[in-house]
């Protein structure tokens, strides 16, 4: 198995809170609000839990962004953290389709709900009848995603 990018172990210190997926501005505007630190912000059916860090240490045009932030799906049974990156979960898609195009059309129809403002968990019966054997859980996916 090849080597996943941005994988680290480590400990981490987070706070639970919940963001319900809305508009992309209102949603942005919540982020921007929150205290520099981390965040536990989605729980995944196997235990693992999407967490947030803020700031992100990303730069843009040169310069230093304090209002953006990292993702990660992090794996609290042995402080696994895996800062998830676009083109990843493009490739895992692409993986998907390769194998299943027809379940694969239907997970890229709820990115693009979760895309429009519907929350994972509100659409969690479909996310979990995708049942194709290849690559990163739907339910993790998306929930990083949004």
């Amino acid at each position: 198995m090849a080597k996943v990018r941005n994988r680290y172990n480590h400990t981490i210190d987070l706070k639970k809170i919940t963001i319900k997926n809305t508009s992309r501005k209102e949603f942005a505007q919540s982020l921007i609000k929150l205290p520099y630190r981390g965040y536990e912000v989605e729980d995944l059916s196997d235990g693992r839990k999407i967490v947030l860090t803020k700031p992100g240490g990303k730069t843009t045009y040169g310069k230093l962004s304090k209002e953006d932030f990292l993702v990660f799906i992090y794996n609290p049974a042995n402080n696994d953290l895996w800062q998830i990156a676009h083109a990843q979960i493009l490739e895992d898609l692409k993986q998907k389709a390769l194998l299943d195009p027809a379940q694969t059309k239907k997970l890229i129809d709820l990115f693009e709900q979760v895309l429009n403002g519907t929350d994972p968990d509100d659409i969690i019966q479909e996310i979990t009848s995708i049942t194709i054997p290849i690559g990163e859980h739907p339910e993790a996916l998306l929930k990083a995603y949004k």
